[in-house]
């Protein structure tokens, strides 16, 4: 069989993947086959427009009522992660009639949102109309840090741009999300073992990658370690937050623009090179290992832990 760059290689077996590794057919999953947090979209308004605000209407209505504030949330979706752009929107989740009588000021938007969703003939529509104030389906976590990824990225990236947030900021469903994060899960999903796995098993959108959670994540087979190699790629995952920082007025796209990446961002490699390198080990493998050692790797771990299916 043929390479990328054209050399021969002499293949055992050819699987549905057109590589050299254990014959076995990625299907699609509701949960994870490793023992980690679930990724779903974020949460959807369903709301015709109504509870979103861009930012000179955020600016508009915090003139005229400053203590609306902390009603209104940073709002991302994939677009927005990739370019830094936050739009934002209303966040009513809980909020009071002694509220509401507060800040009048949002009636008409919580009015505007009802009527939308009234005309609906769907019936999960029709019943988030009894509660107007609240986006349609909400998975947004209370309390911890997520990690957001873009449902469709560049085949041209050497990893796909990953973000680690607070969850104060709102996900919308054009964005995947997990919730519960961690450093440790922001370096593995950060590392070319992860990136790997994804280029060869993910769908396209013309040649652009599209991320499944069914697919991609959901069969991706996580590492087997103790918590100290777990710290040691929380620390790396750690340099790339550092090194995305020196650069503050760079987006995620920018960053890792194939070009700004290998020419300018030399702190941003470094630092993926040494989360490469954790993840690596904590994967049993050599650090100069090519992808399509990695996938075979990792395409035995599938079916080690799918054995019993």
């Amino acid at each position: 069989m043929f390479t990328d760059n054209d050399s021969i290689i002499t293949a055992t077996t050819i699987n549905p993947y057109l590589l050299d590794a254990p014959t076995v057919l990625i299907k699609s999953r509701s949960k994870p086959i490793s023992s980690v947090e679930p990724m779903n979209y974020g949460s959807m308004p369903i709301d015709d427009g109504n509870l979103i605000l861009s930012s000179e209407e955020k600016d508009h209505l915090l003139s005229n009522d400053p203590l609306l504030k902390k009603f209104i949330r940073p709002y991302y979706g994939g677009r927005e992660i990739l370019h830094s752009t936050p739009r934002y929107c209303l966040w009513l989740v809980g909020i009071t009639p002694a509220d509401l009588r507060s800040h009048p000021s949002i009636i008409k938007y919580i009015d505007a949102t009802r009527e939308f969703r009234e005309a609906s003939h769907r019936p999960g529509t029709l019943k988030a109309a009894e509660r107007p104030a609240e986006f349609g389906e909400i998975r947004q976590p209370k309390s911890g840090q997520v990690i957001v990824l873009p449902k469709v990225s560049s085949e041209r990236r050497k990893y796909i741009p990953i973000e680690y947030m607070d969850s104060k900021n709102i996900i919308n469903g054009s964005a995947l999300m997990i919730q519960n994060a961690n450093l440790y899960m922001f370096g593995v999903l950060n590392s070319v073992v992860h990136n790997a796995w994804m280029r060869v098993v993910a769908g396209r959108m013309k040649s652009d990658y599209q991320y499944s959670a069914k697919i991609v994540y959901n069969n991706f087979p996580w590492p087997e370690i103790d918590n100290r190699q777990k710290e040691a790629i929380a620390k790396t995952a750690q340099g790339i937050i550092s090194a995305r920082k020196d650069d503050p007025d760079a987006t995620l796209a920018e960053l890792y623009a194939p070009k700004n990446f290998e020419n300018i961002e030399i702190d941003l490699r470094k630092a993926h090179e040494a989360n490469d390198k954790a993840v690596l080990k904590a994967y049993g493998l050599k650090p100069l290992v090519t992808e399509l050692e990695i996938v075979q790797h990792l395409f035995r771990m599938y079916e080690q832990l799918t054995s019993s299916e």
